[in-house]
């Protein structure tokens, strides 16, 4: 189903000035040339749009139909495939950001605290970490997207839920923005949007 989604999310970016400003803010946070990986990266167009900003981007995702579409689309930039569990490949503070856009979604609660750990990890003291999701208490099942044999849990958290678990892992809030529902793109749900700091 890798072509079917980022054909559904290709101009997704584009359509959303809230998410470009948080991404922005971010990417100066970071500063020109930081070091950033762009955690489930799918077919990369986060990936693409924080290399415009002048990050110095990788991405990571499980899934090698959903990296073959993001190397194809933003062939300047590194894509591997692993899991966000695991970042075997970045050393102990070697990373001035880490991006987790809808990703942690896919994540089981139990499982947070582990993923936030390795997040702080990999950050360099001082580092920023970011992280998108949907707003809410009940998942969103989807099944048999767009006519394929699979189903796909989307996990939806509560900011304050969030902030906790990251608190508790080493972080501190920089920044919470949540926005309402955009109802002519077919959202439900509000949009919430983090920026963390690993500190000094």
């Amino acid at each position: 189903m890798a072509d079917d989604y980022a054909d559904l999310l290709r101009d997704e970016v584009a359509a959303q000035p809230l998410e470009r400003a948080v991404m922005r803010a971010y990417s100066e946070l970071v500063g020109a040339g930081g070091r950033v990986v762009d955690l489930g990266c799918g077919p990369g167009r986060i990936t693409g749009f924080l290399a415009a900003l002048g990050l110095s981007v990788s991405g990571l995702d499980l899934s090698e139909s959903m990296l073959a579409i993001a190397r194809r689309e933003n062939p300047g930039i590194r894509f591997e495939q692993g899991s966000m569990l695991k970042l075997d490949g970045h050393a102990d503070g070697s990373l001035d950001g880490a991006v987790s856009w809808y990703s942690s979604i896919h994540t089981p609660v139990d499982e947070l605290p582990a993923l936030f750990a390795e997040f702080h990890r990999v950050l360099a003291p001082g580092g920023h970490l970011l992280l998108g999701f949907q707003v809410g208490d009940v998942p969103r099942r989807h099944d048999r997207p767009w006519g394929h044999p699979v189903a796909l849990d989307f996990l939806r958290r509560r900011p304050e839920q969030m902030v906790e678990l990251l608190t508790a892992a080493g972080f501190t809030e920089q920044s919470r923005t949540v926005r309402e529902p955009n109802t002519d793109r077919g959202e439900k749900v509000p949009q919430a949007f983090l920026i963390l700091r690993k500190p000094l």
